[in-house]
């Protein structure tokens, strides 16, 4: 079964938006997979996501309510099969914490959505309600991708975990 995690600084933002957009797209699509979120920070540790990520992704049908920030670990690179940061910094600090014996391929989660390749999805922290709904359109571009190409390679349909 595929597993993604998605990583930001403090995941109450852009990586619980991430994890809703691939956990609808999968479901749509049928696929059988593990998705998860976390940060590289741990400010924001057991909390909901933001507000406003929430109402974003309600916005789209999707329920993000119940997610809670955690902080990426060691072992999260021999649990995921693709580790997807949310930026260059983050995915800088994922090499650093990624263990030796880690299988997970780290990259860009918009490294999945053609012309968008080696870009960040914007931080929606600190800026409006607009802000989280260009994130959310980012996120969910670049499930709709990724979800499409593990179709093509043959994830198997089932429930998402």
């Amino acid at each position: 079964m595929t597993s993604v995690l998605f990583v930001c600084l403090g995941n109450i933002c852009r990586s619980p938006l991430a994890e809703g957009a691939l956990r609808a797209a999968a479901e749509r699509a049928g696929l059988d997979m593990v998705v998860d979120s976390a940060g590289t920070g741990d400010w924001h540790v057991g909390a909901p996501p933001d507000r406003r990520a929430q109402a974003a992704a309600r916005r789209h049908g999707v329920d993000i309510s119940d997610l809670r920030a955690r902080q990426v670990r060691p072992e999260d690179f021999r649990r995921f099969d693709h580790v997807l940061a949310l930026d260059d910094q983050n995915l800088r600090d994922l090499a650093a914490l990624a263990p030796a014996d880690g299988t997970a391929e780290a990259r860009l989660l918009m490294d999945y959505v053609p012309g968008r390749e080696g870009s960040s999805v914007a931080d929606p922290y600190y800026g409006t309600d607009r802000d989280f709904d260009v994130t959310w359109a980012d996120v969910s571009a670049a499930a709709d991708a990724l979800v499409a190409r593990l179709a093509r390679r043959g994830a198997r349909a089932g429930k998402i975990r």
